[in-house]
């Protein structure tokens, strides 16, 4: 089912560019998603490039085996695996990594994903359908405390014990097992309601990204993305809310800086370790224009740091 919305790539010229790619280079897409970032890269790689794309959701892999180029490879999955993934492959070093983050349209569109309050559909909520538990196995017996936990700590929900308490009142009655029994008792425990956003949102946010381990694949996926690549190699991420994109300022500036000296130990400056990236340009946002044809991209959040020759 669709909302009217179709997939736009967001930020595709500015994170293509962000890559510096050369014809002859070697370059990840860690989020296929619809393929919009690997198709322009496509276009600027000569005959010798090679682009090798990565996608957890099934529905993403089947996308991509509509791209007929031999210099493309689709693999299902997590981008966490990345470094294990180009080892199988014999590629040792890579010239740019992207990473897009988030949820897409195609799977907050389609009701039977389960991501949306939007659609009645199944709580599923899983970007990898072959694995995994489901939101409706995991309301139905999870505690109220680690509910209430979830929902502040990933949704940054104020009202997250009401709302667990309330979930947990309301599956005594009947198992939740559809987005919009989810919605409905959500709403029923907000005291006060934000203009332009609906009282699901964050819980929805919530779940998905505690059930999908959103935080925890990015932290691990950021330090192989340096180790994969060469010297001058771009990192470039897309985060779409505060925590993702915390994460990724943080882990970049940490590694765009010296190592900390030792205590009380005396230590040449030339003898102290070079950091292993170099920050490029400032934060990217959307533009207006862009934000007007695409009202989901309002949050995001472009970074780039470049590789440094530093072991």
């Amino acid at each position: 089912m669709s909302g009217g919305f179709s997939h736009k790539t967001v930020l595709l010229h500015e994170a293509v560019d962000a890559l510096n790619i050369r014809p002859d280079g070697v370059y990840v897409d860690g989020t296929f998603g619809r393929g919009g970032h690997s198709r322009l890269i496509l276009e600027k790689l000569g005959e010798h490039g090679r682009l090798i794309a990565l996608d957890r959701d099934l529905a993403g892999v089947e996308a991509a085996s509509a791209i007929a180029d031999p210099r493309f490879l689709i693999v299902h999955s997590s981008f966490s695996r990345l470094r294990a993934v180009l080892q199988e492959l014999g590629v040792a070093r890579v010239d740019g990594v992207l990473l897009d983050l988030g949820v897409s349209s195609p799977q907050l569109d389609e009701a039977a994903r389960g991501f949306s309050f939007r659609f009645e559909g199944p709580l599923d909520m899983r970007m990898d359908t072959s694995r995994g538990q489901t939101a409706a196995s995991f309301l139905a017996d999870v505690t109220e405390q680690q509910l209430g936990e979830v929902i502040k700590n990933y949704g940054e929900e104020r009202y997250a014990k009401q709302i667990a308490r309330a979930i947990v009142a309301s599956r005594s009655g009947e198992p939740i097992v559809t987005t919009r029994q989810l919605s409905q008792i959500v709403a029923k425990a907000f005291k006060s309601r934000e203009p332009h956003q609906d009282p699901a949102t964050r819980t929805f946010q919530a779940l998905r990204i505690y059930l999908n381990q959103e935080l925890e694949e990015l932290s691990l996926v950021l330090p192989q993305g340096v180790d994969v690549l060469a010297p001058s190699g771009r990192l470039a991420v897309i985060s779409f809310h505060s925590l993702e994109d915390r994460l990724v300022k943080h882990f970049m500036r940490d590694a765009s800086q010296p190592a900390p000296l030792p205590t009380r130990l005396p230590v040449r400056e030339s003898e102290r370790s070079a950091p292993r990236l170099r920050l490029v340009g400032k934060a990217v946002r959307p533009s207006p224009a862009e934000v007007s044809l695409n009202s989901r991209c309002r949050s995001a959040v472009m970074r780039v740091a470049e590789r440094t020759a530093a072991p």
